[in-house]
């Protein structure tokens, strides 16, 4: 079903030979390498490296580019990938048909390519593009890449040649799809993956993702079970069923049809790994769907919630549920930070889980205990036909929240009177209230939809966080937006699911009644979410904010990001100050010795006419700005660092609007180059 492409040239192979086999074990980690998409299994994206300081950063060259258009069969505009690099060879996943390349980390030159053509697999999946990364695995002798296609495949490629492994599964490949405890179509089943694998000794975990969207077609979708595979052979070691089977410790969480019947509460985003303790930390999505639960009745375990499992076996150890029976879209977007902290004198194991919410949870990783109080407090019960709401949910007391939370009249626009006064207005067609406010029915008389904030996305998302070890100081990019939720009856079904369709439509329009009837999702439109052109939200609209884990308090925050061209050239604002507002988009942060460096989302007009994104450096401790370079498009997927020959590399994915996708890779200057290496 599918077919094999790989090329090389005998003089880059006889490099990446010498290069990608290594001395070290798979879970060491060399001075200057990127071994694992977070940096390291503790998910920290942290590299004690300080050539590229304070000092130079803004006189950083381009060392190479790499375009992927050539990766598929068409280009990509969503380029999300963060490369690995080991024994001066870069790795990476690419292009629309999600290739694996093997590029030379010091000119960019490509030493092999490796890709599948799925066929009528790969255009049905749910999660296509080159996804977010790929893993590497070294026993001294051998060395694999190992990654999960567009259609649920893994496969392992010798790290010399990109050559399918024979010894793995059927030669080199896993399909996914199978050895899963739950029957699938191997075409249209619903289930796939953008997250790069995990590995830890000789075991590979993997999650499961779907079809990303408010209205899921059908509530009994594929189930997100999360596996681990022996590295050498592909056998399945274990599984964890995310929704428990009958029996299973967290099966008296749900009724039992919805035990049956309800899917996704898959790990789509990153994992992380605790070696000493053997553990590998899942961070749980919530069942079908994200804004109605209905057809779900209890507290759903185990979705939205972080749960460890043995890296040996998979058997679970423990699970903290962060927020009950979900009606908000609140999955667990990003890996949780392992950090080793000392509170009040006493040294902790802990974890440190951004989220969507805005908030970071902080829990003793050998047990799942919140660091700081967890408070179950009541909230506000859904009004919606056949809802069940939880009468509580968990809000974190320690550390504060790193983005604004629920909407108020104080949230929005309020340059100049008249925009407040818009702001207003507007607003006053829908509900708002604080965090966990539940989804309404729509109605175009009002109220239209709930106003979220942070919005669906978030909050954080997929990109995660950064953590400096030496300080503790935990560094997350975040974005405020506003969020519309409205829902209303699936006329097309024979229950009475409600599902998320924007907010209603104006019974005046011609299309309004045809809409109204329609079956499946989608939005419906009505009035946008913005005055003027401008966000309904006042800003910073992105922003990146530093929290102490041993003190649980916020250091500080800013605006990342440059104002965007509509504000600074908008009418009604000409002449007024507007300080700098920062820009939305899903950025990852990577801190150094002294650094925290962030690309900015969206594009904008530099002070020079050029068109395109700023890469921006700041003082880790302060969160002064120290220096920025000009990127053409903006980042869309995490930077990475190594050192390589004496000179660090700074390594950006950037793509969007038309611009696709291509890493760009940083150094200084030779003669800018001090020697200094840590």
């Amino acid at each position: 079903m599918s077919r094999r492409h790989i090329i090389w040239s005998a003089a880059a192979l006889a490099v990446a030979i010498a290069a990608s086999i290594g001395t070290f074990a798979q879970t060491s980690r060399p001075a200057g390498e990127w071994r694992t998409y977070g940096g390291d299994l503790r998910s920290t994206r942290y590299a004690p490296l300080d050539q590229i300081n304070k000092d130079n950063f803004s006189k950083l060259e381009v060392a190479w580019r790499f375009k992927t258009d050539a990766l598929g069969p068409r280009r990509e505009f969503n380029f999300q990938s963060t490369p690995l690099m080991v024994g001066g060879v870069l790795y990476t996943t690419a292009g629309t048909r999600r290739a694996v390349v093997a590029l030379d980390a010091g000119t960019g030159e490509m030493l092999w390519m490796h890709s599948e053509n799925e066929g009528k697999r790969g255009e049905a999946a749910p999660r296509q593009l080159s996804g977010r990364g790929l893993a590497y695995w070294s026993d001294g002798r051998d060395a694999r890449i190992v990654y999960v296609t567009p259609g649920y495949q893994m496969i392992a490629l010798d790290a010399r040649t990109g050559i399918r492994v024979p010894g793995f599964g059927r030669d080199g490949i896993v399909d996914l799809k199978q050895f899963d405890d739950q029957d699938m179509d191997p075409v249209t089943g619903e289930v796939g993956l953008h997250a790069a694998p995990i590995i830890a000794g000789d075991v590979v975990v993997v999650g499961a993702a779907h079809l990303a969207g408010s209205a899921p077609a059908r509530q009994n979708n594929e189930k997100g079970y999360v596996r681990g595979f022996d590295v050498r052979t592909g056998k399945r070691l274990w599984i964890f069923h995310t929704i428990p089977k009958p029996g299973e410790p967290g099966s008296e969480t749900w009724d039992k049809d919805a035990l049956a019947n309800v899917g996704n509460t898959g790990v789509w985003a990153q994992m992380s790994i605790d070696e000493a303790l053997g553990l590998v930390y899942l961070p749980v999505e919530l069942p079908t769907g994200d804004y109605y639960g209905g057809h779900r009745p209890g507290s759903g375990l185990y979705g939205e919630s972080l749960v460890a499992v043995e890296l040996k076996t998979g058997k679970p150890r423990w699970h903290y549920q962060l927020v009950h029976h979900g009606v908000w879209d609140n999955d667990i977007p990003c890996a949780p930070i392992l950090v080793d902290i000392v509170v009040n004198g006493r040294p902790i194991k802990a974890l440190a889980q951004p989220t969507k919410q805005g908030w970071v949870y902080v829990l003793d990783r050998t047990n799942g205990q919140p660091v700081w109080p967890i408070e179950e407090r009541p909230v506000e019960q859904s009004m919606v036909p056949g809802e069940k709401t939880s009468p509580t949910q968990p809000f974190v007391t320690r550390p504060p929240a790193f983005d604004r939370q629920g909407v108020t009249i104080d949230d929005l626009i309020d340059f100049t009177p008249d925009f407040r006064a818009e702001a207003v207005k507007l607003v006053s067609r829908y509900k708002i209230g604080p965090i966990f406010t539940p989804p309404v029915v729509s109605k175009w008389e009002g109220p239209r939809a709930t106003l979220l904030l942070p919005s669906v996305t978030g909050g954080a998302n997929w990109q995660g966080g950064a953590l400096d070890p030496e300080t503790n100081y935990l560094y997350i990019y975040s974005v405020t937006q506003i969020s519309d939720i409205g829902l209303v009856e699936n006329k097309g079904k024979k229950s009475e699911f409600l599902y998320l369709r924007g907010t209603a439509p104006d019974p005046s329009a011609p299309r309004a009644a045809e809409a109204a009837d329609s079956g499946g999702g989608g939005e419906l439109g009505g009035p946008p979410l913005t005055v003027q052109g401008l966000p309904l939200v006042k800003p910073p609209y992105g922003r990146i904010t530093a929290i102490d884990l041993n003190k649980g308090d916020i250091v500080w925050q800013i605006a990342h990001g440059e104002t965007p061209d509509n504000i600074r050239n908008h009418p009604a604002l000409k002449g007024l100050v507007i300080p700098r507002t920062g820009r939305p988009g899903r950025i990852g942060t990577l801190v150094t010795k002294s650094l925290v460096i962030a690309g900015e989302g969206g594009f904008f007009t530099t002070p020079t006419g050029q068109r395109g994104a700023m890469l921006r450096a700041y003082d880790k401790r302060t969160g002064a700005e120290v220096g920025s370079v000009y990127m053409p498009a903006p980042q869309t997927g995490s930077p990475m660092t190594y050192m390589l020959n004496n000179r660090q590399h700074l390594v950006v994915p950037i793509s969007g609007g038309t611009y696709s996708g291509e890493l760009v890779a940083f150094r200084l200057p030779q003669e800018g180059a001090p020697t200094a290496q840590r």
